[in-house]
């Protein structure tokens, strides 16, 4: 079962490469329109999500935060994971069954896709949460949580139940709808002590995608019952062609890095500058940046190129604790710059108030403070006496042997900055690109066995779609509830200087950035943030760049920023030894942020 599914993946992939470009010479070099062309490409990207969910589940990969798991004893953690192994029984459950009422009454029946129903792909949605709570049933130790947790979820989707027996039978079932009046009744007391539960057993394990789908539900039950928004929500922000642009360029990082590209790039920067002090960490933070703006995850990158750089700085007379910092440090510097993903859903998430393509430009000078910070504490810090002779011969045979590593990120920026390609464009020339580079340039490895790096690259991929599209529910709920408005009056009650505000902001961000997964946290956060930034007369792209770095800083910030557990794993370190060895490098990060805080022509200069 999981070879067809693998199988089936591998083909939804060579269809996002490779139907982009096709589309584009009939299109728009031909001139020859492509009915619903779009439209395919990006519920073929649904469907991706979809599978690339289960496969992410099956492999123990949805992201979550298990912080506090670590100083549990065996007992309490076989407990703890039968309370959360019932409460994502139960909320699949819920969503799976508030799946239908789209399927058979919102979604139109006329809606065909090259004569494929739309219903028919739709779907795909409830077959992943199926696949998912099957595998809460996998595990014989969590049999008894597992049907305690289905018997609650069918308990608080009896609405979801009446809706489908009602349009498939023509009668309401007495029993069904008295249930779901129960539920309902019940939902807007306990809202908060649920809510609250949530996020405890998200601190404790549980999946942030169903912290999530656990909030929204209960959310939206107290509300009025309409919890079929939900699932309905996931599927138009899946579908959205900038966000169909993520898997691309996951998979693109992924493949370079399971490549020689990370040391053809540290030979040529290590060749151009290793001749002066700190050369080596130069090429490192510049290598660990270049790859973050393919991945995406900071945590991707640490993890795979984290030992051999390691290897590199120490190699070259820097200390192990130092090479360590800087390389945990520097990993999350790439989400400032082209093609960063946290970019694409930014402005998704807030696309009636500023253009994706702003965003990129707005953050391009304060990313390149901050990567110009990490290379001038870790010149400091280095006190090695190795250098590496300046050779013209040698740099020119570097140069040429990553000569195509280079063309990458100058075709990006020419091909999407020019206008010619779209970002999904883009992405599917990246992947067909690196697909080339890696297999039939360089040779690094077999079509099959990129086929298995690509595979590889889904758990990441799958992990952050599916966080894309549980956060999504939560933010329609939250703007329907007309919660930025109220926000804003608040602040404007108690707040009157934008000084003032904008230093609360950095505060408030920065324990987002802890405690939240950086796409969930766009995707909630930033539309109550940016309606109040606006009010106090902020430049809407200085709001998004402050809110990016600092989620990104978040991912440092102690004792429970996400690079330090991927650090601690990467290197087999205590998290509070990574921690003490980080401290400058956050220091620096911090004040950096400041300066673009307070000067705001560091993010609009580049503005028209």
């Amino acid at each position: 079962m999981r070879k067809t599914v693998n199988i089936f993946v591998l083909f939804l992939v060579g269809i996002l490469v490779v139907l982009p470009i096709i589309f584009f010479f009939i299109s728009d070099v031909g001139g020859i329109p492509v009915l619903d062309g779009e439209r395919v490409v990006i519920h073929a990207v649904f469907i991706f999500a979809c599978f690339a969910g289960m496969i992410t589940s099956a492999d123990h990969k949805q992201l979550n935060i298990e912080v506090f798991n670590l100083k549990l004893s065996d007992r309490l953690k076989t407990i703890v994971s039968q309370i959360n192994n019932g409460i994502t029984a139960a909320v699949l459950t819920a969503i799976f069954f508030a799946c239908f009422p789209n399927i058979l009454v919102v979604i139109d029946a006329s809606d065909l896709l090259w004569g494929l129903p739309v219903r028919f792909i739709f779907a795909a949605l409830p077959l992943m949460f199926f696949a998912q709570l099957f595998l809460c049933f996998k595990k014989r130790s969590s049999l008894v949580s597992s049907l305690v947790g289905l018997a609650a979820g069918l308990f608080i989707s009896c609405g979801s139940i009446a809706v489908i027996v009602y349009t498939l039978l023509g009668k309401d079932i007495p029993f069904f709808t008295a249930c779901a009046s129960f539920w309902q009744s019940l939902s807007a007391p306990l809202m908060v002590p649920l809510v609250l539960g949530l996020i405890v057993a998200g601190l404790f394990g549980l999946p942030l995608f169903i912290v999530l789908l656990g909030i929204t539900y209960t959310a939206f039950s107290q509300g009025g019952g309409y919890v079929d928004v939900i699932p309905l929500e996931m599927y138009h922000i899946l579908t959205d062609t900038s966000i169909a642009a993520i898997p691309l360029f996951t998979i693109a990082g992924c493949l370079l890095a399971e490549g020689s590209a990370g040391k053809r790039l540290m030979e040529l920067v290590r060749n151009s500058v290793g001749w002066i002090r700190g050369g080596v960490v130069i090429a490192s933070v510049l290598v660990l940046t270049f790859f973050t703006t393919f991945t995406g995850a900071s945590g991707v990158t640490i993890l795979a190129l984290g030992p051999l750089i390691s290897v590199i700085l120490t190699g070259n007379g820097y200390s192990k604790d130092d090479s360590e910092s800087l390389i945990t440090a520097s990993g999350s510097l790439g989400i400032l710059f082209p093609p960063s993903m946290a970019i694409i859903i930014f402005g998704v998430t807030n696309i009636m108030t500023i253009d994706i393509f702003d965003v990129f430009k707005g953050a391009i000078f304060p990313g390149l403070l901050l990567t110009l910070s990490m290379i001038v504490i870790g010149v400091i810090r280095d006190r090695s006496k190795t250098r590496i002779p300046f050779s013209w011969a040698v740099l020119k045979t570097a140069f040429f042997g990553s000569f195509f590593e280079l063309l990458l990120p100058v075709f990006i920026i020419v091909l999407y900055f020019s206008g010619l390609f779209s970002l999904l464009q883009t992405a599917a020339f990246t992947v067909l690109y690196t697909c080339v580079l890696e297999v039939v340039i360089r040779r690094d490895f077999s079509w099959k066995t990129a086929a298995a790096f690509v595979l590889k690259s889904i758990p990441v991929a799958g992990g952050v779609l599916i966080i894309i599209g549980a956060a999504k529910g939560l933010a329609y709920y939250l703007i329907d509830a007309n919660i930025p408005a109220i926000l804003t009056d608040i602040v404007q009650t108690y707040i009157h200087s934008k000084y003032v505000f904008l230093l609360l902001l950095n505060i408030l961000l920065l324990f987002v950035g802890c405690i939240m997964d950086l796409y969930s946290a766009i995707l909630v956060v930033s539309p109550l943030i940016m309606p109040i930034a606006e009010s106090f007369g902020i430049h809407p792209i200085h709001t998004a760049v402050i809110f990016l770095m600092n989620l990104a800083l978040g991912f440092l910030t102690p004792p429970i920023g996400m690079d330090l557990f991927i650090a601690s794993y990467t290197f087999n370190k205590p998290v509070i030894k990574i921690v003490k060895n980080i401290l400058p490098f956050l220091g620096i990060q911090s004040i950096i942020l400041l300066l673009v805080t307070y000067i705001p022509w560091l993010t609009t200069a580049l503005l028209r």
